[in-house]
């Protein structure tokens, strides 16, 4: 195995945190070194199959002359920035109102079979 960076040289701010699905869109901005970096990294650590072939697909893609895109690897991940916390809050006036579902086999249910 090759010598892996640390997860403090990885180009990738929160590396290990992120999303496969935002991970796609993140390693577009990296150089060949960037992503052989962390390749590497996740090869020695958590070498997660899909991962890797995420990795290696987007390597091929910049050695056949894909373009490294614009944007920051280092730009503040929404799935972080809206993480447990965030969203609408519901509050009595927002709520439902309560349900209380009838037991089974009471006869006064209307979706209850009559026999």
């Amino acid at each position: 195995m090759t010598d892996a960076p640390s997860r403090d040289e990885l180009p990738l701010p929160d590396y290990d945190h992120l999303p496969i699905g935002s991970l796609e869109g993140r390693i577009r901005s990296l150089d060949i070194a960037g992503l052989m970096a962390v390749l590497a990294y996740e090869q020695a650590h958590g070498n997660r199959l899909p991962v890797v072939q995420v990795l290696e697909r987007r390597l091929a893609a910049l050695r056949e002359g894909a373009p490294v895109s614009g944007g920051s690897p280092t730009a503040p991940a929404p799935e972080v920035q809206n993480a447990p916390g965030g969203g609408s809050k519901a509050s009595p006036a927002t709520e439902g109102p309560p349900i209380n579902p009838p037991s089974h086999g009471d006869p006064t249910n209307p979706a209850q079979p009559r026999g």
